[in-house]
């Protein structure tokens, strides 16, 4: 099946560096669009390059950030000694770099670009990998994320007359500026589904959080332990996430692809393979078509394995959004290899697979009380499937 798929671009987007030693390096980024160009995706004729991309004006970011920070951020562009720990700038995660402001404003920028085309129905959907900042908060710096670039987005689509949009958070860390700044609107659910905060950044979220008092049941927390694999991963994801969309029905699915749950990823503790992540990844294209009409906005994140897993699994993520899927024994093409032997002095990965086959059993065709993966699933659906008329509890127990 053939899709409209708009990829958002600049190379000014790597601007946004926190500098020599960083995990979040612009690298990762342009090795995956490097990697997806080896593979003739940006020629097929349903895509659409999407750019230049200029940064956005300050009105759009004070949408959903406070003016103080936004100020703080603009004085911290000029100021390689500036430091402001209540704000989160200066810091470790949040170095300061010059011209700051600047390029976060082009990052919210390419993930508004890609809302914008969806929303016109110019694509049907449409990439930013550069984008994905879910830590930012209102008032702070957070994670390696200085603006929310989703919520900008998600906002400017609140405020074209979209009545619900779906926000899907795969990252392996919890997705809480997303949701801290609509912890308060009906009109946007966010469903993060991460390691259990209590052994990873950014601490503790409970399922039982659930939104605000005019939003109960708009913000769904699925934690799995560490130790998580592909099958216990996916289990959980579709135990929780389809039958919610049924119920909210969104007119925009908005995601973020994060892919630092693979086992290689140095910064956290899951154990999901790039064929885990490429299952998850057509899941929500299906997602999108069956509960959104099609319209998929989808972003990038986190993931710290620059070589061995981002390419390859944001790879995977647009030939899926482009209606043109890589089956995983495909073999990583030679153009690739010579890059990243030139530019890094690494060898690159053979093949688009980890050599995994997860096909994890449905949460309805058996569920084990006992199982660190299922209580979690428990907890969810027990403190938010309620809410929107779903029966928490599934039908068959071992």
């Amino acid at each position: 099946m053939g899709e409209r798929l708009g990829v958002v671009w600049d190379e000014r987007l790597a601007e946004y560096d926190f500098g020599p030693g960083h995990p979040l390096a612009p690298v990762r980024v342009q090795l995956a669009m490097r990697l997806a160009a080896e593979f003739g995706l940006f020629a097929h004729h349903g895509v659409q390059m999407l750019g230049p991309v200029e940064p956005v004006d300050d009105e759009l970011i004070l949408r959903v950030h406070d003016a103080d920070y936004v100020a703080a951020v603009r004085l911290a562009s000029s100021d390689p000694h500036f430091y402001d720990a209540e704000r989160g700038l200066g810091t470790t995660d949040d170095p300061v770099f010059p011209d700051m402001h600047r390029a976060a404003c082009r990052v919210s920028a390419a993930s508004l670009m890609a809302a914008q085309a969806v929303h016109r129905g110019e694509v049907d959907h449409a990439v930013n990998l550069a984008g994905g900042l879910h830590h930012a908060m209102p008032g702070a710096a957070e994670g390696f994320c200085v603006y929310n670039d989703i919520a900008v987005a998600i906002a400017w689509l609140l405020d074209q007359g979209v009545e619900r949009v779906a926000y899907i958070d795969v990252d392996v860390h919890h997705g809480d500026g997303v949701q801290e700044i609509f912890w308060n609107d009906p009109r946007v659910m966010t469903i993060s589904i991460h390691e259990d905060p209590r052994s990873l950044f950014p601490g503790i979220v409970h399922p039982s959080e659930t939104g605000g008092s005019a939003s109960l049941g708009t913000a769904v927390n699925i934690a799995l332990p560490a130790g998580t694999n592909d099958q216990g991963w996916l289990r959980a994801l579709h135990g929780v996430v389809p039958d919610l969309l049924g119920a909210f029905a969104p007119q925009v699915i908005v995601s973020q692809q994060g892919v630092d749950t693979h086992f290689e990823d140095p910064l956290a503790h899951l154990l999901v393979s790039i064929d885990g992540q490429r299952m998850a990844f057509e899941a929500l294209h299906r997602w999108a078509h069956r509960y959104a009409g099609g319209r998929w906005v989808a972003l990038g994140g986190g993931g710290y394995e620059w070589v061995d897993v981002v390419p390859r699994a944001w790879t995977h993520l647009i030939a899926i959004a482009a209606g043109q899927p890589i089956a995983p024994e495909t073999a990583v093409p030679d153009g690739f290899h010579e890059f990243v032997l030139e530019a890094l002095g690494r060898q690159a990965p053979g093949r688009m697979t980890d050599g995994r086959q997860p096909w994890p059993k449905p949460i309805d065709q058996g569920f084990d009380a006992d199982d660190p993966v299922d209580a979690a699933v428990l907890a969810t659906r027990t403190a938010v499937f309620p809410r929107w008329g779903l029966t928490a509890e599934p039908g068959l127990w071992f």
